[in-house]
Parts: structure tokens; sequence; C-alpha cells
């Protein structure tokens, strides 16, 4: 076994006894399946992980950050990962992880030919890169790429990998289309990349926060455009104007955006409806949290982001697609003690789905990186 798998199980070994936390000033429990789980984690993380990146690939779809737009996740993690001096080395002997540096987004730029439909390009090129690194590097054939890792928030990022079996089934998969309906993401072992929409690289924070609970007039917004199974059947129930308590739209009407756009919507509402688009993911979640609206998801066999560490019923609910003609009955019987805690909760989360230029300690990043270490830690097996 070399060092660093030595390692590995040493650190699991050490979480499986974590030691119980009573207080921590940076960390609230009620958020967390295990607080003292994860901070022995986060702890174990920072004093050990190290991860090599492959220098291989050229621009514009390796090493080139995309940070705009709702796909921005997997560009601000590339960014700030290939920045990074703390988790970074290039000795890989010493690497627990190894990172494939490319974007999803610039994959789809750079080769899908549009109005194709055809994504086996795309498939073919990240086959025959691995291939490539598998090739000319030994680390990928001595695990078969299981202590490699990709991160990809691009709709298409899954679908992707699978012309490559070993990267499709055994790499863990950082995805904002976390769909465990599928067959491709795959739950303990994959990760649910969070899909942040940044419409100002340069003030990633701006807009952060949201009126007090008092000035919550709105229970339940929605708007956007009406496209995959579920938003057609929201709009059907729920669209036709009749309830000022639900404000649901298609696209929001320009006579309504001129009163009120649609970010002081979210920051007005109690309730936030967040459902699948094509896919499962909805970047209107960590939306939700930014502008402290409780999030209403509605996306069946979606794997909620760092779902391996956060509690989700603390600060959301979740709502089955079949139960949209009960969505009002549901929000309502929501006491008004509970939905003070979930908007609480909220504001405590908010920290931890935060893009910083240079990130801080428990931020989205770091998050990212946990869920991964976490992920791989799982994979690890104790004789």
């Amino acid at each position: 076994m070399r060092p660093p798998e030595r390692e590995l199980v040493h650190a699991k070994r050490e979480i499986e006894n974590a030691p119980i936390i009573m207080d921590d000033r940076d960390l609230y429990p009620p958020l967390f399946r295990n607080v003292s789980v994860f901070a022995r984690s986060y702890e174990l993380m920072e004093k050990i992980l190290k991860v090599y990146i492959y220098r291989d690939g050229s621009r514009p779809i390796f090493h080139q950050p995309f940070l705009k737009g709702i796909y921005a996740s997997e560009g601000w993690f590339l960014k700030l990962m290939e920045e990074n001096k703390q988790f970074v080395t290039r000795d890989a002997s010493n690497a627990h992880l190894f990172y494939l540096p490319y974007s999803a987004r610039q994959l789809e730029l750079a080769l899908y030919v549009p109005d194709s439909h055809n994504m086996r390009p795309l498939s073919f090129f990240l086959r025959d890169y691995v291939n490539s690194i598998a090739s000319k590097y030994p680390f990928w054939n001595r695990t078969h790429g299981s202590d490699h890792f990709l991160v990809a928030c691009h709709d298409w990022g899954s679908y992707t990998t699978t012309e490559h079996a070993e990267l499709c089934k055994n790499t863990i998969k950082a995805l904002c289309n976390a769909d465990a309906s599928e067959g491709i993401f795959i739950r303990g072992k994959d990760v649910s990349l969070p899909e942040t929409s940044i419409r100002t690289p340069r003030r990633p924070l701006r807009d952060i926060g949201g009126k007090p609970v008092s000035q919550r007039s709105i229970l339940a917004f929605f708007a956007g455009n009406m496209h995959g199974r579920v938003r057609p059947t929201l709009l059907q129930y729920w669209g036709n104007g009749n309830d000022e308590d639900m404000k649901i739209y298609g696209p929001l009407p320009k006579r309504v955006s001129r009163k009120m756009s649609y970010i002081q919507h979210m920051k007005s509402s109690k309730f936030c409806i967040c459902p699948m688009g094509y896919e499962v993911n909805s970047p209107r979640i960590v939306e939700a949290i930014y502008y402290e609206c409780v999030p209403v998801i509605i996306a069946d066999n979606f794997v909620l982001p760092f779902d391996e560490v956060l509690d989700w019923n603390a600060f959301s609910v979740v709502v089955a697609e079949k139960d949209i003609p009960k969505l009002k009955d549901i929000l309502s019987a929501i006491s008004l003690r509970r939905y003070i805690s979930m908007q609480t909760n909220i504001k405590r989360l908010q920290k931890h789905f935060l893009w910083h230029a240079k990130p801080v300690r428990y931020d989205i990043f770091h998050m990212i990186l946990h869920s991964i270490w976490f992920n791989r830690l799982n994979e690890i097996q104790i004789s």
C-alpha cells in the first residue's frame, strides 16, 4: 500500500470514531446529518489531502474556466483548484486524488455542432483523452480511475462520460445533473454539484440577502422557461393568476417585472419553487439560498447537493412531482414556527454556497472538494 493510501485508511478510521462536537462557532449542527463526522472529515481533508492536476490538454476545453452563467460552478472550481497551493501537489506520488481539468461547457462550445443532437463527438473526445493519460502515466491504470475526479455542471456532463467504461463507472463525477435514475450518477461515489448562476464574475456575491420574514408577502414564486416534464404541470395547476398567494409564471411577464424584478420576487417570497427543467438540476436552488427564500424542490430522483453531509429537511421542502396539485396545501400546512426555523437555517447555510475570489473555509469550493474527498473515503476498504 502506498503512503497516500495508508493515509486515507487512517483518515477513514478517524472519521468513523469522530469525537462528539459540543460547540463549534463555525458550524451550525442542525444543517448537518452528523456535524461531528463532517467536522472531523473536513479537518483531516485540510491536514492530509493532496490533489494532482494533469497538465495535459489544450485550451479552451482544458485549463480555461467559463465563469459566467448557469454552468459556472465547473469553471469556478477549475479556476480555484488550479490556483490553489494548499491542496495541489506537483508530485503525483503524494497525491490522494487526480483531477481531470476540463470544462464540460467549453467541451460543448468547442465540439458540438448546433442542432445536430449528437453528443458522441464530445464523448469520443473524452474517451480519447482518458486513454491518452492512461498510456502516458501510471496513475489511471493503478486504480482503473477510481482515485480520479471530474467536475461538470453542463447538463451533458454525465452523458459525455459514457464512451469510456472506467471513466463512467469508477471515476468520481461531481455533476450538477445528479440524476439517480439514469445509471450514470452513482450515489455514495459521485458528488452532486450545486448549480450556481453567476451574472457578474467580478462580483459573484452581488445581491446576496433577502427581506425579513415579516416582509415576505408572497407564499410561493416561480418564473422560467417551460421545458421538461414538470414545469408545464406546475403552470397548469398554479399559473392561472387566480391565486394571489401563488405567483407562478412562465418567463416573467414585462408587466410584472416592471413592478418587481425576478430577484425582488425571490427576496419577497416565503418559498421559491425549484422545479427541474430538461434535467433534474436547477440554479434556482442556490438562488433561493442566496436570497434567503426556502427552496421547494420538485425533481424526482435528484440527489441534492452535498447530500452526504447536509440535512436538506432542515432548510428545504421536497415535493414529489405527483403532488404538484397539492402544492399550496403542502406549503400552507407548514407552521410559522417551522418556517422561521427553516428560513433561519437558510441564512446559516448560505456561507457553504458562496464563491469567493480567494476561497475561505467551509465555502462552496471547499464543500465541493470535501464531498469528493468524503466519497473517495467511502470507497476505501478497511480490512
